[in-house]
């Protein structure tokens, strides 16, 4: 089907451009893609960072073994990451012994939280029980504009219970 074919389960008006969920143009749908994409890409290094932070800030150390079981993945998955979260030049660690953030990865560490701590908010503010809210802020942080989250912020000082 070619991009000019019409869809028979589309409205006439979603068919003649007239509905804000009809497809966006192709430069724009691209783009759009791409940013979900690139999200992906960091993602995963984003969750290691932020999770090593908060160890370090709630337990004083942050060992490969309490990863794996926060994250629920093995030993040798961890692994895996450490060295490669090490190549980028965002933790530092030595055999047997807690890892440490680079600044660079504290300032991920901290953008990370920064950013899940705002969508989490955001979810309770409208209502969301806390554990659907803590499951659904883990996947979202890495996916909303800046603009989003500012709105979300600006949503949540608004709606804020004395």
């Amino acid at each position: 089907m070619s991009d000019h074919d019409q869809s028979p389960h589309l409205s006439a008006s979603s068919r003649n451009g007239n509905s804000g969920d009809a497809l966006p143009p192709v430069g724009e749908h691209a783009r759009q893609y791409e940013t979900v994409r690139n999200a992906h890409e960091t993602e995963l290094i984003e969750d290691y960072v932020e999770l090593i932070g908060d160890l370090l800030q709630h337990r004083g150390e942050a060992r490969a073994a309490d990863i794996a079981t926060r994250m629920g993945v093995s030993q040798a998955t961890v692994s895996k990451m450490i060295r490669r979260l090490n190549e980028l030049g965002l933790v530092t660690s030595k055999p047997y012994r807690s890892l440490f953030l680079t600044e660079e990865g504290q300032k991920m560490a901290e953008t990370s939280r920064a950013r899940h701590d705002i969508v989490l908010h955001f979810l309770r503010a409208l209502g969301v029980d806390d554990h659907t809210a803590r499951i659904d802020a883990e996947g979202m942080e890495h996916h909303v504009s800046n603009d989003t989250l500012a709105i979300m912020q600006r949503f949540i000082d608004e709606h804020a219970k004395p």
